[in-house]
Formats: C-alpha cells, sequence, structure tokens
C-alpha cells in the first residue's frame, strides 16, 4: 500500500520531467548571464532541479518565472560569496565562451546579452543591478519577484533595473556592434593574415587605439594587462603566431556571435571573440585560461 506518498510523488516526478527541458534554457541562461561561467551555471541549474523535486509545482502559477527566480537568487549568493571575487583572479577576467551555435551541447536562450562584450558591460554593474537589469529585462519578470530576490522594496527594484539600463545603453552607445556579414568579413580577413603573419594585414584591421585582452587566469602564459594601439596588438599577435604556432583556426558561435576557436597539439588552445566597429577591430579577447575551455 506504500505510505500515500506514492501517487503523489509520481504526479510530481513526471509534471517535473514534462517541463524541465522546456524551462532549462532559461534557468541556464539566467545563471550564465550572471556569473559568467559554464561551471557555476551548471551548478545553479542542479540546484534549482533539486528544488524543483521537492516543491509542489502542481501549485506554482508561473513554473518558468518561479524557476528562474530560484536560479537568480542562487547565482546572487555566489556573487555575493568571498569565493566568487575577480580580485582573487589572475590577470584580466573574461566571460567563459558558451558555444550557441548548432554543435553547442548546452541549450540556452540566444540573444545579445550573451555576448562577452555585453557580459563584460554587466559585469561593471553591481551585483544588485545586475539582477534587476537580467530578470526584468531580459526574462521580463515582474518587480515584484524581483525585489524579493534583492531583498529590497518595488520601487528600490525598478530603481536598480532603471540604473542599470541607462549604464548598459550608455556602454552600448560607445561601442556599437557589427552586423553578422561584416563580423564574418572581418574574421575572415584576420584569420588568413594571422595565419600569413601579415603585420601590415592585421594593422589594417586593427583600430588604431585597439585593445588586446588575454585571460590565462595564472594557468598559462599570457599578458596579465591589457595591450593598446593597433601596431602594437599586431605586433604582439605576430610574434605570438609564430612561437605558438596553430594547427588550425576555426570558426565557431560563441555567445550568438561568431568567433575564432585556436587548435594547438590536438587541443583547444584560445577561443577568441572582437568587438568591431565601422570595420575595426576595437578589442580582440582571447579566452586562454583551460578551466574555460573544456566545456567548447
Amino acid at each position: 500500500m506504500g505510505d500515500g506518498h506514492g501517487p503523489r510523488r509520481s504526479e510530481q516526478e513526471g509534471l517535473l520531467e514534462a517541463e524541465w527541458e522546456r524551462h532549462r534554457p532559461a534557468v541556464f541562461g539566467v545563471a550564465y548571464r550572471l556569473l559568467g561561467t559554464v561551471a557555476d551555471a551548471e551548478d545553479v541549474t542542479q540546484d534549482v532541479w533539486l528544488r524543483a523535486a521537492g516543491a509542489a509545482l502542481q501549485e506554482i502559477d508561473d513554473l518558468r518565472a518561479w524557476l528562474v527566480t530560484v536560479a537568480a537568487r542562487r547565482s546572487y549568493d555566489i556573487i555575493k560569496s568571498a569565493r566568487f571575487r575577480r580580485e582573487t583572479y589572475v590577470g584580466p577576467w573574461l566571460p567563459e565562451p558558451l558555444l550557441t551555435g548548432p554543435d553547442a551541447s548546452q541549450p540556452v536562450l540566444v540573444d545579445e546579452s550573451v555576448s562577452s562584450a555585453m557580459l563584460l558591460i554587466m559585469e561593471e554593474l553591481s551585483p544588485p543591478e545586475r539582477v534587476a537589469f537580467v530578470l526584468h529585462d531580459v526574462f521580463g519578470l515582474e518587480f515584484g519577484r524581483i525585489a524579493e530576490v534583492l531583498d529590497v522594496s518595488v520601487p528600490g527594484a525598478r530603481q536598480l533595473a532603471s540604473r542599470a539600463r541607462r549604464r548598459v545603453a550608455k556602454a552600448k552607445q560607445s561601442t556599437p556592434g557589427a552586423s553578422k556579414a561584416e563580423r564574418e568579413r572581418v574574421l575572415q580577413v584576420f584569420r588568413a593574415a594571422y595565419e600569413a603573419g601579415d603585420l601590415a594585414g592585421l594593422v589594417r584591421l586593427l583600430h588604431p587605439d585597439a585593445v588586446y585582452v588575454t585571460d590565462g587566469g595564472g594557468k598559462v602564459s599570457a599578458a596579465r594587462k591589457l595591450i593598446h594601439g593597433g601596431e602594437r596588438v599586431a605586433e604582439v599577435m605576430v610574434r605570438t603566431g609564430r612561437q605558438w604556432h596553430p594547427d588550425r583556426i576555426d570558426f565557431a558561435e560563441v555567445g550568438g556571435e561568431l568567433a575564432l576557436v585556436f587548435h594547438r597539439q590536438g587541443r583547444i588552445y584560445s577561443v577568441d571573440t572582437v568587438q568591431i566597429t565601422d570595420g575595426l577591430i576595437t578589442a580582440y579577447r582571447r579566452v586562454m585560461n583551460p578551466d574555460k575551455l573544456v566545456h567548447v
């Protein structure tokens, strides 16, 4: 006969199984946007699943909003924790590359908010601003839920989202993006120039004030400071290209945008994303930290 909970538990498991895959991309998506790492986002997603497995889902009116709220609350706790402080990171920090193309193993809701440029903009927001912006402007949650996550009043949550929106808009205005076609054209020419060691060709593609950012996390040899200036960046790229000659350079969709994946000695050596304005590369970002490449 059992303890009387069998049918109810079966109903609960059936509901979770039916709804989880539909809402999982949103759960992972909010965690990745807030944390910037695939591993932490996967941990949060697992935590949310466990929380959902023990909740009375049939009593929840809006399951997607509930799951996203749980994911945001857990992510917010991680952001505030000591182990997550960026100041402990060795060298520049870049978001972990997230494959979003046809070959991606991790389903995720894709829009401009998962691009490396937008994740870096959001990184400049305070944690409460980031949570309010992502939950309201990306996922459309009402301010009542956001206020509960942040432990603030509803007007306070609205003010945080508004302030974040203004800061994001200002940052985007100062660094306008490129179309898909322009990005593909620039990266095609860049790859050819890089493979040929063509210094002049690289200089022509780089904005005079271009910045080169390498994220090695102290795990591999990488510049621990930003490198400024198109000619200087081109010189460094030619030198490193000769020193660490890649086996091949592939194209991949990372964060919804075309990126370069460098292979060397049978493994992925780096994933590179770019900021392009008026046909020139204004920022070149290279993730080399092996811990951040395991999901690529």
